[in-house]
């Protein structure tokens, strides 16, 4: 999934391909991964550069905040990469590591939510490719980026603290293949960490993701 920036040159298609077959355990399964969140709910990023926090409102976007709960509960996010990460803009994640699960969650989609906050500055959001298209990626934004709100992009939650951590995440590879020089979310997809810790070694990466009691 890509977020489509508010400049040409940042836009990109994610096309999606075949992958092997699914890994074994919970992550395998997305339809038995729909327990509701929390009115709220905070949620620790443990990663290569620090931690951060998210808070989660499910009135902002209650679809997209149960996707998340879920996801972060059992352990989606662990070992993944910020595969995407443009200056000035955003920082994106949400593909897993393990390729078997790929196929998986591709198709694995949510509802759209109407979009009630603006994508400010350290609120967190899902990439989309079009309406209804929501699976497990999401972006952090690095300033405050309107222009997504009319594009159908639905905050459901901001970072409380450890926003100056996510500033600090590997940049340097930007834009992703083949608009840049950054990782080919195909080739993400289909190879998973095997090729993002060969080709792109700079890369941070979230160690481990839990829900806060």
């Amino acid at each position: 999934m890509t977020v489509r920036a508010p400049l040409a040159a940042l836009a990109a298609v994610l096309t999606l391909a075949s992958a092997p077959a699914l890994a074994q355990g919970a992550l395998s399964d997305p339809a038995a991964l729909t327990e509701k969140a929390p009115a709220t709910f905070k949620a620790k990023f443990d990663t290569s550069k620090g931690a951060f926090v998210v808070q989660v409102n499910r009135d902002w976007a209650p679809n997209g905040a149960d996707r998340f709960y879920n996801l972060v509960k059992n352990g989606f996010f662990d070992n993944t990469r910020f595969f995407r990460v443009i200056s000035g803009f955003m920082v994106q994640f949400g593909i897993n590591g393990d390729p078997k699960l790929s196929p998986a969650w591709r198709n694995a989609k949510i509802p759209d939510d109407a979009v009630k906050q603006s994508n400010k500055r350290g609120y967190i959001t899902f990439a989309t490719s079009g309406p209804n298209s929501r699976t497990t990626q999401v972006f952090i934004n690095f300033n405050n980026n309107a222009g997504l709100d009319g594009q159908g992009f639905a905050p459901f939650g901001q970072i409380v603290t450890g926003m100056d951590v996510v500033d600090k995440l590997y940049a340097e590879y930007g834009e992703g293949a083949p608009g840049g020089n950054g990782p080919n979310q195909m080739r993400v997809q289909t190879d998973g960490n095997a090729y993002l810790t060969k080709e792109f070694p700079k890369l941070d990466f979230i160690k481990k993701a839990t829900v806060e009691p």
